[in-house]
């Protein structure tokens, strides 16, 4: 099933219409499959598709979170030349203290094997293939191509505790010597401007939960237009979206001029996704204070939207990132500002 739902756009003052989108996570990786190759960043799309994750994610932040990494892999392998075939993709290229994924060559043309786990592997028992980074024998790290549906690869059972993003597991996978195939040279992936625009694509994302949060302290204020502390509120919530609505607008142009480099791209992004995660956290707190806790405890919707947005915006590092943008401005003998 899929229903019509308000869009979210990046133009300021903008007419909304409404888009056909999935209803739910199974739907979303049913039917992603099918979407256009236009929806890569830095091809003249960039925004339309960062508008279409912030449409989805204002409806269901699950059904975002889920076809992000998709969209994601597919335009990994356009840029690095691979068709990504009729499957659904996931990519999985986080690292923790405790467990580590190594890839090592067979020695038969491109194939590789990969042994050990990797975390926080979002959807794995449900997608079909993936791109995972794993450590090379030099100390670097590649990307490779990896089928998820043989028997050498095991999704661990890791109980998923939070009630936000219910649908998203991500759980460790063990790799038993699986077959892979490398995508670009290694440390192509962290190297190209690409990786910084999947990177503001999941700040399109938190927006998107952000304006789906905001639309309810709207329609109360609307409910109670006598109210001068709900518009108060009100008002807040608008400064706040727009601030991450300008900032990831003026990213879409950027990425889509292609005059970036890596170092100009990787400063962008932690610009944006700080801005965006600073609006979603704002939004939490603005949204609790000024509907108070019956939305919550009352509304299925607006209390899964607040859940997942939790847990969502977390993949920013807070203080760790703006640590990360200070010390690249500190390295650079450019000003900012």
């Amino acid at each position: 099933m899929r229903h019509e739902v308000d869009e979210v756009r990046l133009a300021p003052f903008a007419e909304r219409g409404t888009t056909d989108v999935p209803e739910d996570v199974g739907e979303a990786l049913r039917v992603a499959v099918d979407w256009p190759d236009t929806l890569v960043p830095g091809a003249g799309g960039t925004r339309a598709l960062w508008e279409l994750l912030a449409t989805l994610a204002a409806s269901d932040l699950a059904v975002a979170r889920a076809v992000e990494p998709h969209l994601d892999a597919r335009a990994i392998l356009a840029q690095a030349g691979i068709p990504a075939g009729s499957t659904t993709w996931g990519v999985f290229a986080a690292e923790a203290p405790d467990v580590r994924l190594d890839a090592r060559p067979t020695g038969a043309g491109d194939v590789w094997h990969l042994t050990g786990t990797k975390p926080w592997c979002s959807l794995a028992a449900r997608l079909d293939t993936a791109l995972v980074t794993a450590h090379l024998e030099d100390g670097g790290r590649g990307l490779f191509a990896v089928d998820l549906r043989g028997d050498d690869i095991t999704v661990l059972s890791t109980p998923w505790a939070a009630r936000g993003l219910a649908e998203i597991p991500s759980v460790p996978v063990r790799f038993d010597d699986v077959p892979a195939v490398p995508v670009g040279a290694p440390g192509w992936y962290l190297e190209r401007p690409g990786f910084w625009w999947g990177g503001i694509g999941v700040a399109a994302c938190w927006f998107g939960g952000a304006v789906g949060v905001g639309r309810r302290v709207l329609a109360e204020a609307r409910r109670r237009d006598d109210d001068r502390l709900l518009a108060m509120h009100l008002g807040t919530v608008d400064e706040s979206l727009e601030s991450a609505r300008r900032a990831l607008a003026e990213a879409a142009d950027l990425v889509d001029a292609g005059t970036l480099d890596a170092a100009d791209g990787r400063v962008l992004a932690k610009r944006v996704r700080g801005t965006v995660a600073r609006t979603c956290e704002d939004m939490l707190t603005t949204a609790a204070h000024a509907l108070g806790p019956a939305p919550l405890a009352f509304e299925p919707d607006h209390a899964k939207r607040v859940a997942d947005l939790q847990v969502y915006v977390r993949q920013h590092h807070a203080e760790r990132d703006a640590a990360s943008l200070g010390s690249a401005w500190a390295g650079r003998e450019d000003r900012p500002w």
